[in-house]
């Protein structure tokens, strides 16, 4: 694929009397990598959702190409899942709304299904209750069934969330080798920019209505910050870090340390 994946032009989304973000131009490319950042209620996760259509804009247009797959952020609470077979949650990513299938779509579903958890190196948990398996487990079932629609892009909504370290680079390093090996186009939401500034391209700040687009060198930076937030916001490298002081306290760029008084860290590329 040689289009872009997503376009969206002039698009405006208000919830009420509230503009979450106005007269945004975004085209998402193929293999890009793009960390979708900003404090809580900034319409991240409302713009994923404009994407997948599930919400209509206020203005403008937003436009897709291919197929898309979603991946969630992972709960500590999800218990409720102890009965679900690895391969039944892989599996919802090809069923969508369809109610009963034949014999050959049910062979074709369980191939998708099989190749789908070998590509993140899931085959084992296939048969395990999904509820008693590790949050970084769930995660890479997660990731398969969105793999399932064989997606042009992957719209991933803070999947780093409850997942410690090491587990969030598991599952970085497995959306960043589908980004290789397809051309997959990863839209990603985070509050934890730290294990994917290594693979960004480019950076989408949402903050009270406005944005910045940009590299990370372009976007993270004291003067674009301080404006983005109408306050003063700090941003210094040191020791190889970028420490960022000021803002509004939601440590939205922050995966490091939550100091608590309004200042954040984030480890520069």
């Amino acid at each position: 694929m040689t289009e872009p994946v997503i376009e969206l032009q002039g698009a405006t989304l208000g919830l009420g009397d509230r503009v979450l973000w106005r007269d945004l131009d975004l085209t998402v490319e193929p293999g890009e990598f793009i960390a979708v950042l900003g404090p809580n209620g900034s319409g991240k996760t409302t713009l994923l959702r404009a994407i997948l259509g599930q919400v209509p804009l206020t203005e403008g247009t937003a436009a897709t190409h291919g197929a898309l797959g979603y991946v969630p952020q992972q709960h500590a609470d999800d218990s409720d899942l102890i009965a679900l077979r690895g391969r039944d949650l892989v599996g919802f990513g090809v069923d969508g709304a369809r109610w009963g299938i034949g014999l050959r779509d049910r062979r074709e579903r369980r191939a998708r299904v099989d190749a789908a958890l070998a590509e993140v190196e899931a085959s084992r948990y296939a048969d395990s209750p999904v509820g008693l398996l590790s949050g970084g487990e769930q995660q890479r079932l997660r990731i398969a069934q969105a793999l399932t629609k064989d997606p042009a892009a992957l719209l991933c909504d803070e999947p780093l969330a409850s997942l410690d370290l090491r587990n969030q680079r598991t599952v970085v390093d497995l959306l960043d080798a589908r980004r290789e090996t397809a051309g997959t186009a990863i839209l990603f939401v985070t509050h934890e920019i730290n294990p994917v500034l290594p693979f960004v391209d480019r950076v989408l700040y949402l903050v009270d209505g406005a944005f910045r687009m940009g590299t990370v060198d372009e976007v993270m930076t004291s003067s674009t910050l301080s404006e983005l937030y109408g306050s003063r916001v700090d941003v210094a490298e040191v020791g190889g870090r970028l420490v960022v002081i000021g803002g509004d306290g939601e440590h939205h760029h922050c995966d490091a340390h939550d100091y608590g008084d309004g200042t954040a860290q984030v480890v520069a590329r």
